[in-house]
């Protein structure tokens, strides 16, 4: 885990403010490394938590993007701010199958009020990476 160029204040921001997250522990998501403007979250793979083909369901992957793109953006906000989403678009790749999975939400533009991110989601299997989903997100300081 690699926290570069953020301040001490912007990390434990994030930690806290993920920490808070029912739904990431639900999922069993944490954070893999946060730097200025990326973050990266992973979570296993947990038969629960999938759909009638034994894929990691779409909207848990859809969930591991958006936290990835929210905390992408809080970590260019400022000390006094939070973050909440205003929309997005989700494109899926290929089924989520996968021992793993891995999300990269990094900051596009930030503005004072809104950020725009991406969020993309990959699920790994043995020593292979692939590309199962792709965002599009727009967040705003709260």
């Amino acid at each position: 885990m690699i926290e570069q160029a953020l301040s001490a204040d912007i990390v434990e921001r994030v930690r806290a403010s993920f920490a808070r997250q029912a739904a990431m522990q639900a999922i069993g998501a944490s954070i893999l490394r946060l730097a200025p403007g990326e973050v990266e979250l992973t979570m296993p793979y947990r038969a629960e938590l999938t759909q009638q083909h034994g894929f990691l369901h779409a909207g848990i992957v859809t969930t591991l993007a958006d936290s990835a793109c929210g905390y992408a953006a809080l970590s260019t906000m400022p000390l006094d701010s939070d973050v909440l989403s205003v929309e997005f678009k989700v494109n899926l790749l290929r089924p989520a199958a996968g021992q793993r999975f891995r999300a990269l939400g990094s900051v596009l533009k930030s503005g004072r009020t809104l950020v725009v991110t991406r969020g993309d989601v990959w699920a790994a299997q043995d020593d292979q990476e692939i590309l199962i989903a792709t965002m599009l997100a727009t967040m705003i300081r709260k």
